[in-house]
């Protein structure tokens, strides 16, 4: 029933009571619609945000692991071109061939482990190959290699008649005719042990040049180096000269292997 407030009459309407139950239940329905949206609507929210996370999370490792693969691929590329080099300037094998293919696995990752354990593999090799051509540059380095002096050999190693005494002796150099006054190179790096005056050599030098090698350098005119002098393979020690107990001008040339003269022959090679 409406009552309204003026001189108008009251309406009536009959509703019956089946309506009503059915609009109240509908409602209820309709909230429960709205609500089970809202809260699917939270769900997918919070399952949106978890998955971009995990997307993100999964990008930056992604990304990591790229950038680790990248840096490794071209330490090992530039250790691979190291080694290549090395073998090929100086024909030497590597106790191993560490530098294969990078491995894959079925699932298509690159094995990162494996790839870190080749390129520590291949440094090892490569610094013992640095670590051997060191070596072998200090003892080509102290070998005695070419003339001392530029001149013409006028007596041999072994025994010989001693020109000035006359007699059977072993001569445990070679002497190089030149005239006085021409430099006299040292044949190897090494240190000056001896540089002073002897009866029968005159002016002498000695040099140490390690791995068991000394060479001696006689009848000098006048020595450029003092004991203790630290000399390279080319650098002017003295002047050649007649001094001591000798026929002419001319440089007395020993090498010493061991604590042994050896000839000196099989050292010289050209280069005056």
């Amino acid at each position: 029933m409406l009552v309204p407030h003026g001189r108008t009459k009251p309406v009536v309407m009959k509703v019956p009571v089946f309506i009503i139950v059915l609009a109240v239940f509908l409602w209820c329905a309709a909230l429960v619609y709205v609500v089970s949206i809202a809260v699917n609507a939270i769900q997918y929210y919070n399952e949106y945000y978890n998955m971009k996370n995990e997307y993100q999370h999964m990008k930056n490792k992604l990304s990591y692991y790229i950038n680790q693969f990248i840096e490794l691929k071209s330490t090992l590329s530039s250790l691979r071109e190291t080694e290549a080099e090395f073998r090929k300037l100086f024909a030497l094998k590597s106790k191993k061939d560490v530098l294969e293919a990078v491995e894959v696995t079925d699932t298509d990752y690159i094995d990162m482990e494996v790839l870190r354990k080749q390129i520590e593999e291949t440094i090892e090799t490569v610094t013992e190959i640095k670590k051997y051509l060191r070596e072998q540059k200090d003892l080509y380095r102290s070998t005695p290699l070419g003339w001392p002096i530029k001149g013409v050999i006028t007596s041999g190693y072994g025994k010989r008649i001693h020109p000035k005494l006359g007699e059977i002796t072993f001569h445990s150099g070679i002497d190089i005719s030149a005239p006085i006054g021409t430099e006299v190179k040292s044949t190897a790096d090494g240190i000056v042990v001896f540089s002073g005056w002897t009866a029968k050599s005159g002016y002498t030098i000695i040099i140490e040049h390690g791995y068991g090698f000394r060479t001696v350098y006689a009848h000098n005119k006048k020595n450029l180096v003092e004991v203790g002098q630290r000399v390279k393979r080319g650098d002017v020690i003295a002047l050649s000269g007649d001094t001591g107990v000798t026929s002419g001008p001319h440089l007395h040339y020993e090498v010493w292997k061991n604590d042994t003269p050896v000839n000196p022959l099989s050292y010289l090679k050209e280069g005056y």
